[in-house]
C-alpha cells in the first residue's frame, strides 16, 4: 500500500514579515484526512565556515546570542543576501568575522536546522589555506577570535561546551575526514585523542 505524505496547503496567511526572517501560518490537508495549521518561520539561508590552518588549529568566534542569552562558542557564520551563492557568502562571512581569507573551499553539507517550523538551510564549510587580513564585524555584531587545536575544540563538543548545531556538524566532519582534505591519523589535525565515538 503506498503511503501518502504530502500535506497540501488550502490556505496561508502572513504573519510577520522582518529583515531576517518571515512568519506565515499555513493551513493544511492532512493526507490521512482531517485538517491542521502550521506554523512555519521562513528564512533565506545561512552558511557557516570552519576556518583551519597548516598546524591543525581551528578558528572559532565567541559571541553572546540573545535567544538562549549565552555566550556561546561557534564557526563563522552568517546569512545569505538575496541572489547570493553559499561559497561567496562563506568567504564573506569569514573575512567580516575574522579577518581571514581563504584558497581552500570545501563543501561539507547543506542541512535544514529545524524542518519542524522552519525552512532554514545552512550551508556548512571547511576553510584552508588561510591568509591574513582585517575583520570588519557589522555594527551590532560583538566576537571574539579564538585559535585552538583541533583536539580541543573536539574535546569541547563531547563535553558539551560547543553546542551550537552548525559548530558540531563542522568539527566533526573535520575530525572525521582526519583534517582538511582527509588526512586520517595525521599528528597535526587529531593529536590522536579526537576519535569520534
Amino acid at each position: 500500500m503506498k503511503v501518502e505524505w504530502e500535506e497540501r496547503t488550502l490556505s496561508s496567511q502572513r504573519i510577520y514579515e522582518g529583515a531576517i526572517l518571515s512568519l506565515r501560518v499555513d493551513t493544511v490537508a492532512l493526507p490521512g484526512g482531517g485538517v491542521a495549521r502550521r506554523e512555519i518561520v521562513e528564512h533565506s539561508g545561512a552558511v557557516a565556515v570552519l576556518p583551519v590552518d597548516e598546524q591543525g588549529h581551528v578558528y572559532l568566534v565567541r559571541q553572546f546570542r540573545k535567544a538562549v542569552e549565552e555566550v556561546l562558542w561557534e564557526i563563522p557564520a552568517g546569512r545569505l543576501e538575496a541572489g547570493e551563492e553559499p561559497e561567496a557568502c562563506a568567504r564573506r562571512e569569514l573575512a567580516e568575522e575574522t579577518g581571514l581569507r581563504c584558497a581552500g573551499l570545501e563543501k561539507v553539507c547543506t542541512y535544514f536546522t529545524t524542518p519542524g517550523f522552519t525552512n532554514e538551510a545552512i550551508h556548512v564549510f571547511i576553510a584552508t589555506a588561510l591568509s591574513g587580513g582585517e575583520a570588519n564585524p557589522e555594527p551590532d555584531e560583538h566576537v571574539e577570535l579564538v585559535r585552538l587545536p583541533l583536539s580541543q575544540a573536539w574535546e569541547m563538543v563531547r563535553q558539551g561546551a560547543i553546542r551550537d548545531g552548525k559548530s558540531i556538524i563542522a568539527i566533526q566532519r573535520l575530525v572525521i575526514a582526519g583534517g582538511p582534505a582527509g588526512r586520517p591519523g595525521e599528528e597535526a589535525w587529531g593529536r590522536g585523542d579526537a576519535t569520534v565515538g
